[in-house]
C-alpha cells in the first residue's frame, strides 16, 4: 500500500470517529458512573452514582435485571440498592441508560465478594423455639405480613441526608448475619444488628419515614416498620412501649417508643433491622450512607 492510500485511510477512520461520537448532537461522553462500595459483600447497601448527565434527561438503571430507582442530587444523580445477605459472590450485570439529550447507554459488572457470617449459640425458653401448632401458624401468619411491608414500595422517597443510631450509646451493633442455634436447634440467620440497653431507653427513628407497621408479634415482640419510600424500610423490634401509630410520618430522630424485652430475648435490646426491596442489608452500612439522599440544588 503507498503512502498516500494509507494517509487517505487514516483520514477516512478520523473522520468516521468524529461522526459517531457527534451523531447524537453531542461530543464523547461526559457521563461517569460509579459504586461504593466498588466490590460489595452480601449485606451492603451500594450507592450508584451518575454524574454528568444532560440537563433534562432520564437516568434508567438495571443491576442482576432488577430495575432501581434513581433520584436526584447536588451533583448528579443516584440510586441506593441492598446485596441480599446470603447473595453468593460473583459479577453481577448492570446498564445505565440516560434517555432524552445526549442519550446513552453504559454496562458493565458489579463484583460481589463473599462475606464470612459468626456463629451464635443462644439458650431461650423452651416455648420460644418448640411451638405448639397453634403459635406455629400465628409465627407463619406474622412472617407473612412483614413480607408484605417489606415488598411494599413507595414512590416517594421521604429519607434525607444521613441516617443515624435509633438509640443512645456509642458500641456498634452487633450480630448481623449471625447464623444461630437457639436451644441446640439450628435456626434462620440474624437479619438485624442488637443493639443493648435498659429497658425504658428511648428508641427513634434513623431517618424520615411513614411508620408502615405497629404491631406485636410472637418473635420480635412490639414492633415498628418504617417506609423510607423507593424500598427502603427500617425496622425496630422487642420495644417496650410504643408511642406512634400507623400512617403517621416521623422525622429523623423522633422518637417512636421505648427498649423493651418483649418477644424471644435474652435480655433487654433493640433489633435494629433495614431491607431495601427483599434484599436483607447490614443496617451498620445504612448508617455510613451520609448525604446521599440529599436533593439537587435548585
Amino acid at each position: 500500500m503507498t503512502a498516500a492510500a494509507r494517509r487517505l485511510l487514516l483520514l477516512v477512520f478520523v473522520v468516521l470517529t468524529l461522526v459517531a461520537a457527534t451523531v447524537d448532537g453531542r461530543g464523547p461522553s461526559r457521563v461517569t458512573i460509579s459504586w461504593e462500595p466498588t466490590r460489595p459483600r452480601g449485606g451492603d447497601v451500594v450507592v450508584m452514582r451518575v454524574r454528568g448527565a444532560p440537563s433534562g434527561a432520564v437516568v434508567e438503571a438495571i443491576v442482576d435485571g432488577h430495575p432501581l430507582d434513581v433520584f436526584p442530587t447536588r451533583d448528579g444523580d443516584a440510586a441506593v440498592f441492598g446485596v441480599d445477605m446470603d447473595t453468593r459472590p460473583g459479577a453481577r450485570p448492570w446498564r445505565v441508560t440516560v434517555r432524552g439529550p445526549g442519550a446513552e447507554t453504559t454496562e458493565g459488572r458489579l463484583h460481589v465478594t463473599a462475606r464470612v457470617y459468626s456463629v451464635q449459640h443462644l439458650t431461650v425458653a423452651r416455648g420460644m423455639v418448640d411451638l405448639d401448632p397453634e403459635t406455629e401458624r400465628r409465627a407463619v401468619n406474622e412472617t407473612e405480613r412483614l413480607r408484605v411491608v417489606y415488598r411494599t414500595t413507595s414512590g416517594e422517597r421521604f429519607w434525607r441526608g444521613a441516617f443515624v443510631r435509633p438509640v443512645p450509646g456509642e458500641g456498634p451493633g452487633t450480630g448481623f448475619g449471625a447464623r444461630r442455634a437457639i436451644n441446640g436447634q439450628p435456626r434462620a440467620p440474624h437479619s438485624g444488628i442488637d443493639f443493648p440497653a435498659p429497658v425504658g431507653a428511648p428508641v427513634v427513628a434513623a431517618n424520615r419515614g411513614r411508620v408502615a407497621l405497629v404491631a406485636e408479634f410472637f418473635f420480635p415482640g412490639r414492633l415498628v416498620i418504617l417506609d423510607h419510600g423507593l424500598g427502603l424500610h427500617t425496622a425496630y423490634f422487642h420495644l417496650d412501649t410504643i408511642t406512634v401509630t400507623e400512617g403517621r410520618i416521623v422525622a429523623r430522630g423522633d422518637t417512636l417508643g421505648t427498649v423493651g424485652m418483649t418477644g424471644r430475648v435474652t435480655g433487654p435490646h433493640l433489633h435494629f433491622g433495614a431491607q431495601i426491596g427483599t434484599a436483607r442489608i447490614d443496617p451498620t452500612t445504612l448508617l455510613g450512607l451520609a448525604g446521599v439522599g440529599e436533593r439537587a440544588a435548585p
